[in-house]
């Protein structure tokens, strides 16, 4: 019988990779001289605890990024996906272009469609150049691997990306019922209210989605963020990004009760 794996999660740096299991984390960089440097913690904030269905959603994404200070701290040479200066003039832009859009003549639906859609521009322009893409591949290579006790491709069924679809969809809809039947003077809180509606609905979505993965309403809604992460947001990794991908998953598996790799 084969052994269950723990469940892993990741982000891709720019040199390297951050794994994180149920209550631990750890990132491996490349350094300019070749050296791959790891840290690895306890994490200080864990999710599993919250069990509302409208918290759980916004719960993990916080537990997802609080680990972005103490990885700072840890580890001061890893690079964050988005702080080059084109990724913060894009993410600037896409503001800018959002607010365009939601003044103009387009119908209501037509304007949160097009807003989500230019809210994806920071992240895929995240992903153009450099060495990310191909240490988001490694991540999935390693991680992969691991769960399923054999050789992975570098695409992953749990990927992030397979939210494009179904927040692209509950955040238009939520969007839309807020501009549409809100009053005006209340809109701006009822827009915030749809947002983390969204998150939350999404992410049960999401959830649901990686239960049944041969249900063909599931494929139809991991179909948007496939194709983002086959075409933009993963590349073929190499040796040496693989050996860092390892090193995080080692470390990280280190620290989880019963996460030895055997």
């Amino acid at each position: 019988m084969a052994r269950e794996r723990i469940r892993l999660g990741g982000m891709a740096l720019p040199n390297g990779v951050l794994v994180h299991g149920p209550t631990s984390w750890a990132c491996a960089v490349r350094l300019p001289d070749g050296e791959v440097k790891v840290a690895s913690a306890r994490k200080r904030f864990v999710a599993s605890g919250v069990r509302n269905p409208l918290l759980r959603g916004p719960a993990r994404l916080l537990e997802a990024f609080s680990l972005l200070p103490e990885l700072r701290r840890a580890l001061p040479e890893a690079r964050l996906p988005f702080e080059r200066p084109q990724v913060l003039a894009a993410m600037l832009g896409s503001s800018v272009a959002v607010r365009l859009v939601r003044g103009s003549r387009l119908g209501p639906a037509a304007q949160e469609l097009m807003s989500g859609l230019l809210s994806l521009a920071p992240a895929a322009f995240a992903l153009r150049g450099g060495e990310l893409a191909a240490y988001h591949g490694a991540e999935h290579v390693s991680i992969g691997s691991y769960e399923h006790d054999e050789p992975r491709a570098r695409e992953h069924e749990r990927c992030g990306t397979h939210l494009v679809g179904p927040i692209l969809a509950t955040t238009a809809l939520g969007q839309y019922a807020a501009s549409a039947l809100v009053p005006p003077p209340l809109r701006a809180p009822a827009r915030l209210a749809a947002q983390l509606g969204a998150v939350a609905v999404s992410t049960e979505i999401f959830g649901w989605m990686t239960r049944h993965p041969d249900s063909r309403l599931a494929r139809a809604l991991a179909r948007p963020g496939h194709e983002f992460q086959h075409r933009l947001a993963t590349a073929e990794p190499s040796p040496e990004q693989l050996e860092v991908a390892e090193a995080a998953l080692a470390a990280c598996l280190g620290l989880e009760p019963g996460g030895d790799r055997g």
